[in-house]
């Protein structure tokens, strides 16, 4: 698998569609499995929301996966989290 170093991920824009989806992904797996970080489903659940709006079908997938085992609060707090990001 494919390392993406990400200086900061705040200052991506949208029109970076291809590459970010990519980077999103993997941003999503890192907090799903706690690889360099602490593992966060919220924040993992976010960051796969955004590459799946981009049209990553595996972030699809593994946010759906992650769902499975979060709160009903836990998945509105990330998709909140993902909007506002969004936004920003």
């Amino acid at each position: 698998m494919a390392r993406f170093e990400v200086s900061n991920i705040d200052e991506a824009t949208l029109g970076m569609a291809n590459a970010a989806e990519d980077v999103f992904f993997q941003l999503g797996m890192m907090y799903s499995t706690g690889g360099d970080v602490p593992a966060d489903y919220v924040t993992a659940h976010k960051w796969f929301n955004i590459s799946a709006m981009r049209g990553n079908a595996d972030a699809i997938r593994l946010r759906r996966e992650i769902a499975d085992q979060m709160s009903e609060a836990e998945i509105a707090a990330a998709q909140r989290a993902a909007r506002n990001w969004l936004c920003h």
